[in-house]
């Protein structure tokens, strides 16, 4: 991972560390993210906004090239009720973030940035984390020492296409 981050690096993208501690409740979660990644006077503190944001992050914030936030001391978020709300709103702002067209098919007129959201477990299980932050719009997938979530395809464009389900 440090690799990969300081590649992120070396290319002009921005790594941001945040301690889970940071990030127990809603209301922790979007101060954080507001005041690390320099959102509007105008956020609005809530989930649509958060993925709003981050899908429009300055070139001061991205160094036009993409982030990578780090989430350390992960552990302490498994209980955390609002876990896995952040990881599909997470899993959303990436999506959006690295399309070149809008949600409904119109080019941007931006480049694609690249989010990176990365947790780290001090005592990993990666069961447990898949567990914890299944849901039925992310895709969740484990393997040696990782657990990964993404957007599922076939829930999220069901969603989008038949507003109010």
């Amino acid at each position: 991972m440090q690799r990969q981050l300081s590649a992120l690096e070396s290319a002009g993208g921005r790594t941001y560390r945040f301690a889970a501690s940071t990030l127990l409740t809603e209301q922790d979660i979007h101060r954080t993210f507001a005041k690390a990644l320099r959102f509007p006077g105008y956020y609005g503190g809530n989930w649509d906004a958060l993925v709003d944001c981050l899908d429009d992050l300055c070139g001061l914030v991205t160094g036009r090239v993409g982030i990578a936030v780090v989430v350390e001391d992960a552990d302490q978020l498994l209980t955390a009720p609002d876990f896995p709300s952040l990881v599909s709103v997470l899993c959303q702002a990436a999506d959006r973030a690295n399309a070149s067209t809008d949600l409904d098919g119109f080019p941007l007129g931006r480049p694609a940035i690249a989010e990176h959201f990365i947790f780290e477990f001090s005592d990993f299980d990666a069961e447990r984390v898949a567990v914890t932050v299944r849901q039925t719009d992310l895709t969740v997938t484990t393997g040696d020492g990782f657990a990964g979530a993404e957007l599922n395809p076939d829930e999220w464009h069901r969603h989008l296409n038949c507003p109010g389900t």
